[in-house]
């Protein structure tokens, strides 16, 4: 898959989480036979986020992110779930690395509450 978008986006992600927040901890979740890599989550204090690869987008779940401020309006799917929001992010959307990453810290810090 050399040369998959995807996969520098979920590179990129990485980075920018491990930047917000260096002690979280990365884990790979929910093996398949569809998906034997599993799912990236972060946790800290919790999970903050899932990171999952789809044919036209990278989604990242964030567990708790209804109840988190999101000022730079990052959500963009999932909005009428009582308890998650989503960032759906497709081959040519921008991410604003720092809006992000406050948004990381946001879920940390809800975390630890």
């Amino acid at each position: 898959m050399s040369g998959d978008w995807r996969i520098d986006r979920v590179d990129e992600i990485r980075s920018l989480i491990k930047q917000a927040e260096p002690d979280v901890i990365e884990e790979s979740k929910w093996r398949k036979p569809s998906n034997l890599d599993g799912v990236p989550t972060f946790s800290l204090d919790g999970l903050i986020c899932t990171v999952e690869m789809y044919k036209d987008k990278v989604k990242l779940t964030f567990a708790e992110g209804a109840s988190l401020n999101d000022p730079d309006h990052l959500f963009n799917a999932s909005l009428d779930a009582a308890v998650r929001r989503a960032v759906d992010l497709r081959e040519d959307d921008e991410l604003d690395a720092d809006a992000f990453k406050a948004l990381i810290h946001e879920a940390a810090r809800a975390n630890r509450k």
